[in-house]
């Protein structure tokens, strides 16, 4: 099967274009939704999605600064950066629509909340994709050490080089989380990520951006974020974790410890999934995208009088 065609774009951001990429909707006026992606993403990760979508909502996902497409602009980074990023791509691409729907996957749910909070005026709904609610840090662990033994390979891969894109395809093929989810979407994806001449083919990932992010996860007011959104929102968690485990990054208990706003932050499981397949596979983006669709359906106070 092949990938949903797509556009690229490239916006004004603080020190240079942020590029994005545009899943159109077939029809003139439909809702639109910007959906940030994880901290050694891009864009493509929400590929699945965009074909779970169908169309039927506009879909614009950034390549966050540090990464593929994007890897070229400058710091600082943090999760701020991301945040106001995100409000500069929903002003030049979304001006007349008031607020969007916004969703995040991973660190783009913290990016999310924080984007939301700073701008309540530019994101209605929001969609946590297993992430946006952190839990304290090892204090013992330096922040490489600690993104490693969070994100493993992922933070392993940004100190390697590959001779070719067979070889990197290999190597997340290798990963836990893909064994028997390979898709056209991910491969698509994975692909994205590459930068360089053969034999030396590296990730686009700056380090010192994935090294300030992952920092910057554990900073007061991105951990707050989601305890004081000004809107709804709903949290999708993976029931597997990052290595396809039994584990995953949340559960009821950890989740009640949380001590979430109940009536701002609607929690979801999505079992059978881990925390890449939540969003990139078949179960996972179907999810997504029924929640995505249900965000952006107007409220009866925004859709006006019904007539009857």
């Amino acid at each position: 099967m092949t990938t949903v065609p797509y556009e690229e774009l490239r916006v004004p951001v603080a020190g240079g274009g942020l590029a994005a990429l545009r899943w159109p909707a077939h029809e003139a006026g439909a809702p639109v939704v910007v959906a940030l992606h994880g901290i050694t993403a891009n864009a493509l990760s929400w590929g699945r999605v965009a074909r779970a979508l169908a169309g039927r909502v506009t879909l614009i996902a950034p390549d966050l600064r540090g990464r593929a497409a994007s890897s070229g602009l400058p710091g600082p980074y943090g999760i701020a950066a991301h945040a106001d990023d995100a409000a500069a791509l929903a002003e030049a691409l979304c001006p007349a629509r008031g607020r969007v729907v916004l969703a995040g996957h991973s660190m783009g749910a913290f990016v999310a909340a924080l984007a939301a909070v700073r701008h309540p005026e530019r994101f209605g709904p929001l969609l946590l994709v297993d992430g946006g609610v952190g839990f304290p840090a090892p204090t013992h662990l330096s922040p490489d050490a600690l993104l490693t033994a969070v994100i493993g390979p992922a933070m392993d891969r940004l100190s390697m080089t590959f001779p070719d894109r067979a070889a990197y395809r290999s190597f997340w093929q290798a990963h836990p989380a893909f064994a028997g989810a390979w898709s056209a979407e991910v491969d698509a994806y994975v692909q994205r990520d590459l930068t360089g001449r053969e034999p030396a083919l590296r990730s686009t990932c700056r380090l010192q951006a994935v090294r300030a992010d992952g920092t910057g996860l554990f900073a007061e007011q991105v951990l707050s974020a989601v305890r004081n959104l000004p809107m709804a929102a709903t949290l999708l968690w993976a029931e597997r974790g990052l290595m396809n485990e039994p584990q995953g990054l949340y559960d009821e208990s950890r989740l009640e410890a949380a001590a979430l706003p109940g009536a701002t932050v609607e929690t979801v499981r999505v079992p059978d999934v881990n925390h890449y397949t939540v969003l990139t596979g078949d179960r996972g983006a179907e999810a997504i995208a029924h929640h995505l669709l249900k965000a952006s359906r107007p409220s009866r106070a925004e859709a006006g009088p019904s007539g009857d």
